[in-house]
Formats: C-alpha cells, structure tokens, sequence
C-alpha cells in the first residue's frame, strides 16, 4: 500500500532527485507538492517544481507556492550553490501544470481535511510553510502522520560553524516544526554527508540513453562544483556529492537503509553564533521526552541503487 504525501519543496538539485524518487516510487502516492524559499526564490522555485513534473511528463500532481519568505526573518537564498534559476546545468522543459491559485497552506489544510488517512509531510527546505500550517490548523495535526525533513545536524553546521542552512534560514519555524508533537524523522548533515554520489554513478545516469539521464547528468555536474570536500581532508580523498534532500524521501521508501536513532531535538532561535543550530541529544543527558528519530547512517551502496532505479524509471 502507498503511503500518501505531500512534498514541500524549493528545488534545487538535491530536490529534484528526491522528486524523482517520490514519482517513480510505487511506496509514495505523492499528493501534493508545495514550494518555498530557500535554494532560490520563491518564483524560481515554484517554476522549478512544474518544470521538473514536465520533465517526469505528470500532469497530475498539484503544485501551489508558499510563503515568501521566512516567519520573522529576511529571506537567505542558496544560490552560490544551485545558480541563478536554481536548476543550473541543464535545460528543462517549460511547464505543462497549470500555475495553481490556491496558497501553499490552503492546499495543504483541504488535502489534509478531506483524505481518509493520514498525511506525511516531506519537507526538503526550510519549515516556513510546515510551521504556518501548524500554527494556522492545530485541528489538522492528527491528520498528519508524520514530517521527514532534510535539516540541521548533531555534529556542525555547512552554512554557520553550528547551523545547517535549511534549519538556519527560518529557525522559528523548524522550532514549531520539532516543538509540535508530530513524529519527526530528522536527516541532518550527520547522515546526508555520507549519502554520496561519485563521479562514476553520475556517468551511469548519464549512459541510461534518456532525457531525463541526461538533464540529471547535467543537473549533478553543475552541482558537483559547488560541492565543499571535508575540512582537513587526508591527501587522496574524494568526496562524492552530498544528497541531502533525497534522504527524506528514500527513508519513507526504505527505512532499511538508515540508521536512526530517538531522541531528543530542540532549535535555537535566538541570535549569535548558535542560531539555527539543532541541539540534538545524542548522549541522553537531558529528561525531556525524544520528539525525533535522527539519521546518523546510510547503506549508500543500496542508497545509490535507489536513486539510479528513479530515474531510470523515465524516459
């Protein structure tokens, strides 16, 4: 039986093979996908996310756009990391979904209102729209069965010495998003950093003979150059390409491939040089109640394997 989603979403590189896994995935019945700000601005995103259903050839899957920018704070864009539309390095066809109406939140509160089973949301970039729905519907929140997110870290930060930039961008929010009560499944840098792709799995993708091989050949290539090798790293090392966004999704697909571990999560939100960290309790010092299961390991052979299967799935 699948498992109905929403996917909320600023793709992004990362999220469009997170996409594609969701799409491909007879496990996920993908619902819903909403846009944010974050990897690019809201506009791009919002475009991004048709552009790539046109690129999988769905036409059936709704996509509305979100808030503009975060809760209380000025907007932080990633594009040093995925370029002026936010899907550098191929070119991608124009979209054939409609341009919805209807807001992100409104979307999200009828689709969870009027299904018979609960909801999981996967939130690939920053929690602003998760946390509006939360704030603006506590009555839906049994309607959710639970939130996998790709964000935050235990062990340090890629956008602050302590902050991971999805988590970083609207603190408040994710503060919402893991203060909520919902199950949260965390993938933070502690797990995504070991989600690597090499060069040689990126020519597979390639040699499928498809269009969409090739535009995620093009895709991982450009984002390969923005990708930020270990500090300290010994002489030889290569380093593979950090597949943050896909993880939230392919544990909802195979939780077999992660190692998780409960416990408990909390967010800074107050400003200095920890804000935006996720303090994670990974020795169980503290007495309060776990309210995330955290990823802390990843099978990446068969992690890759998953990811190849998607998007050898279209053509």
């Amino acid at each position: 039986m699948s498992r109905p989603i929403i996917l909320d979403c600023d793709p992004g590189h990362d999220d469009a093979v997170a996409l594609f896994m969701a799409l491909a995935s007879p496990a996920i019945d993908l619902r819903l996908i909403t846009t944010c700000a974050g990897n690019q601005r809201p506009d791009k995103t919002f475009l991004n996310a048709r552009r790539l259903l046109a690129l999988a050839g769905r036409e059936d899957v709704p996509v509305a756009q979100g808030a503009p920018q975060p809760i209380r704070r000025p907007l932080i864009i990633a594009d040093y990391v995925h370029g002026e539309s936010g899907l550098d390095g191929a070119d991608l066809p124009e979209p054939t979904v409609a341009a919805s109406s209807e807001r992100a939140i409104d979307a999200m509160a009828r689709l969870l209102r009027e299904s018979a089973e609960p909801i999981t949301i996967v939130a690939t970039g920053p929690l602003t729209n998760v946390a509006i729905l939360l704030l603006a519907h506590p009555e839906l929140r049994a309607k959710i069965e639970s939130i996998s997110l790709m964000g935050g870290a235990c062990f340090g930060g890629n956008y602050t010495p302590n902050a991971e930039f999805n988590i970083y961008v609207d603190p408040e929010a994710a503060d919402i998003v893991f203060s909520s009560g919902i199950e949260v499944a965390m993938f933070g840098l502690d797990v995504t950093h070991k989600a690597q792709i090499f060069a040689e799995e990126i020519d597979a993708i390639a040699a499928l003979g498809t269009r969409t091989g090739e535009v995620f050949a093009g895709l991982l290539e450009f984002y390969g150059r923005s990708n930020t090798p270990p500090f300290l790293a010994p002489e030889g090392h290569v380093e593979g390409l950090h597949m943050h966004d896909p993880c939230a999704m392919a544990y909802l697909i195979d939780p077999s491939l992660f190692t998780m571990v409960r416990t408990r999560v909390d967010v800074v939100t107050s400003d200095g040089p920890a804000l935006g960290a996720t303090v994670v309790d990974y020795n169980g010092t503290r007495s309060e109640e776990p309210n995330a299961l955290v990823g802390f390991d990843v099978d990446r052979t068969r992690f890759v394997e998953l990811l190849h299967s998607s998007l050898a799935a279209f053509h």
